[in-house]
């Protein structure tokens, strides 16, 4: 898989779950116009089903897609091992910080409030589809400690096995792997696993890598936090 996207899928192509038709027809124009293929969906259903059956590069959806409350949606995507590592863009008519913390914590790669650009919104799909991947793909495995990156699976590999990860989460692993046991600033982590355009906090960072910690069990104990300034992957 090529960072989080699923086994075959197109690069241009963008499921769009949204069921407000008349906001849904704006997107989906300006997403065309910057050369993007947009498949659409009405329901949290629908959108499962098309997400399995037309694998898109990058899923596009309402926070409040009819079918699910809340961010089950996004974090259904995210406890499914097909689609945990899907890039995921959520937009939503709620501009509250707690809202936007809860959707990046989830791991959705962006969050977007109403109104917004539809330009802006098509660049930013761009910025995320970018960053994959943020190796080059026909790279060796190396690694550190009890885990190995394969840039060819785009696969973590944790004592030999591939662990289930999150589009994010795989990021933020390459990055800390890449550096060979190096101390990784919150910032610099921000520009490399979120984006530099992003509006993630730092102390996002710190809630993402105890959630991350919680997922590797046991090999938590690798990531070391060096406080005050980052995060490094330990021997």
């Amino acid at each position: 898989m090529i960072c989080g996207m699923m086994k075959g899928d197109n690069r241009s192509r963008i499921l769009l779950a949204d069921d407000d038709a008349k906001a849904a027809s704006v997107i989906r124009a300006s997403l065309e116009s910057a050369g993007f293929e947009v498949l659409g969906a009405t329901t949290a259903e629908e959108a499962f089903a098309k997400v399995r059956e037309l694998k898109p590069a990058l899923v596009i959806f309402d926070t409040r897609i009819p079918g699910m409350a809340g961010m089950d949606f996004l974090r259904t995507l995210r406890s499914t091992p097909e689609t945990s590592r899907l890039p995921v863009v959520a937009i939503s008519g709620n501009s509250g910080e707690i809202d936007r913390i809860v959707a990046l914590e989830l791991g959705a790669d962006d969050y977007i409030t109403k109104p917004f650009s539809t330009r802006e919104l098509a660049l930013r799909v761009k910025a995320i589809l970018s960053r994959c991947p943020v190796l080059p793909r026909q790279a060796e495995r190396f690694g550190i400690g009890r885990f190995v990156l394969d840039p060819s699976a785009r696969e973590v590999l944790l004592d030999g096995v591939p662990i289930t990860v999150s589009a994010l989460d795989f990021r933020i692993l390459s990055v800390l792997i890449r550096e060979e046991g190096r101390v990784v600033s919150r910032e610099r982590l921000i520009e490399l696993a979120w984006g530099a355009d992003s509006e993630v906090s730092l102390r996002t960072v710190d809630t993402q890598l105890r959630r991350l910690r919680v997922k590797l069990g046991p090999a938590a104990r690798q990531v070391r936090t060096v406080r005050g300034f980052g995060y490094r992957l330990g021997e």
